[in-house]
């Protein structure tokens, strides 16, 4: 496996809900790695982005079993939800970077049926300016 594949594979299952970072791995591979800063910045953005929108994909499929008595919410707590995701809850997808929080954030965004396209914009600017920052990277850019 190369560096660049173990990185992507970091930073996508640091997106998942299972526990786990990227950032140290980043920083050191920025500082011992041949590869450039744009590409390290790339493979784990990309990573990362990925791996939120696993989670996604996961909250539209656990929609699929909203009928089951084991299901943690009700249809009126769910159109409840619905309403307050659509009208403040999309913003909150800029915090997918956020440990802890962030992964379950991206999971309701697939419950709630956010919009594929705003989710992956507001998702990719989220985690890639999380990685700039990480690398330093941000008044370079800015």
């Amino acid at each position: 496996m190369t560096s660049l594949t173990a990185l992507f594979l970091l930073a996508f299952s640091a997106a998942t809900l299972l526990p786990g970072g990227s950032e140290a791995a980043l920083v050191a591979m920025a500082s011992l790695s041949e590869h450039t800063t744009l590409t390290l910045l790339l493979v784990a953005s990309a990573g990362n982005i990925l791996g939120s929108v696993l989670n996604y994909g996961l909250g539209r499929l656990a929609l699929h079993y909203q009928d089951r008595k084991w299901f943690p919410a009700t249809p009126a707590a769910l159109n409840k939800a619905r309403g307050w995701f659509t009208r403040w809850g999309q913003w909150a997808v800029l915090l997918a970077w956020v440990p802890i929080i962030g992964d379950p954030i991206t999971v309701a965004a697939g419950v709630m049926r956010m919009n594929f396209a705003l989710f992956l914009l507001l998702v990719t600017i989220s985690k890639t300016l999380r990685y700039m920052a990480v690398m330093g990277l941000v008044g370079a850019f800015f």
